[in-house]
């Protein structure tokens, strides 16, 4: 046995027929933990593919999304083609898929089906708004559910049009959702022997991450501010050149801004003098704050600020790949993809202290691995070229 230590998950082989974004990337995300996890795509490949993007030969949110893992093509509506499935999932430990609710059970891959072949199968679903009501059977998408649960409304100041937050973020925290819940049940199956079937929706990632908004009081009513904007010094301020946000919620944060800024009177001001009052006098704050903050650039209150009061300034996405704290993570990684040739990209979202994460890996072109992930699963060379021929494989 090698006294090298391994990826926590590099014995787990995934199945992954989700597409888009949540179901996906929640793959993706046990594949950085050392997952084998092998994508099943239609002969179309994942409609994400198909989105605009300005990097060439792929889309840049289908590359984002699918780190780690191969790509294997199977038409699931030929006879070939689901019964080259069901074999495949007889041998894996894991298959997610975020079909709307009724159509794996008409494919005739549903749980109680797949659990017959395989008694130790974690099968894990993802859908728009869970596997019971009367919205099971409704196709879900990050933005609709943003605008159904109150985080467009949240975003808006009083009488302003609700506003969508861009970066689906509604789709990424479902995914970590669907990662957990996968890696919870593979540790009751270490315990138990047992697979069991488990689910997640975007409905509840999105009311989830608002957990400290979706709280109501019995003495409260529907007009109570639940917005967690609690002393009206946390945000982005203009300044004589870009943005910065600011965070001064401590007293010892308080203090240090008004003094670094020049505003020592507001420290000493006894109506500002605690969270609650600061709230309330959040105007009148603000305009002060706004006119100090005019002297000077972005860049140099930041670096005026920091450490003593948090802060960062307003910068795009592109600034990260070279910020000195990202790559002193190590969340940078490099890629080569068939098509997109060599890419930057997110690399390894835990740390453990006694094993590595995997290898970082490109996402996969479209069937780019299908010849491999069959011979794996024992099929010959004949057999392959059959399935080929039929059109069950591409």
């Amino acid at each position: 046995m090698s006294d090298t230590p391994s990826p926590v998950l590099s014995s787990i082989r995934v199945l992954d027929l989700s597409a888009y974004i949540a179901g996906p990337y929640g793959c993706s995300l046990l594949a950085d933990l050392g997952a084998d996890v092998v994508k099943v795509e239609p002969p179309d490949g994942d409609n994400l593919r198909n989105y605009p993007s300005t990097l060439d030969g792929e889309c840049r949110l289908f590359v984002g999304a699918n780190r780690g893992k191969r790509s294997i093509v199977i038409d699931l509506k030929s006879a070939d083609g689901l019964a080259l499935l069901k074999q495949l999932v007889a041998q894996v430990d894991v298959l997610v898929h975020n079909f709307r609710n009724g159509v794996a059970e008409r494919l005739g891959i549903g749980y109680d089906e797949m659990s017959v072949l395989n008694p130790r199968l974690i099968y894990a679903t993802l859908s728009g708004y869970g596997s019971t009501g009367p919205m099971r059977e409704r196709a879900g998408f990050d933005q609709v559910l943003q605008t159904m649960t109150g985080i467009c409304t949240g975003q808006a100041e009083d009488g302003e049009a609700p506003q969508i937050v861009h970066g689906s973020v509604v789709d990424y925290f479902a995914a970590s959702l669907l990662a957990m819940g996968v890696a919870g049940a593979l540790y009751h199956r270490e315990r138990t022997g047992l697979g069991q079937q488990l689910g997640t929706s975007l409905l509840a990632a999105a009311l989830c991450m608002q957990s400290g908004r979706f709280v109501w009081g019995e003495r409260e009513d529907a007009e109570a501010e639940r917005n967690i904007r609690s002393t009206g010094v946390n945000t982005i301020f203009p300044t004589k050149q870009g943005h910065i946000y600011i965070s001064a919620t401590t007293p010892h944060f308080w203090q240090s801004l008004c003094r670094i800024v020049g505003c020592e009177d507001l420290a000493d001001e006894p109506r500002y003098d605690s969270v609650r009052k600061r709230s309330a006098a959040v105007k009148e704050i603000t305009l002060r704050l706004t006119a100090a903050l005019a002297s000077r650039s972005a860049e140099e209150w930041e670096r005026l600020l920091t450490p003593e009061v948090p802060c960062a300034v307003a910068r795009p996405i592109e600034a990260m790949f070279d910020h000195p704290q990202v790559l002193a993570e190590d969340h940078v990684g490099e890629y080569r993809h068939p098509s997109v040739g060599r890419y930057r990209g997110f690399r390894y979202p835990i740390c453990y202290t006694g094993s590595p994460l995997a290898q970082p890996r490109a996402a996969p072109a479209l069937g780019q691995h299908t010849d491999e992930v069959l011979r794996e699963a024992g099929l010959g060379e004949a057999r392959i070229a059959e399935l080929k021929s039929r059109r069950a494989v591409c």
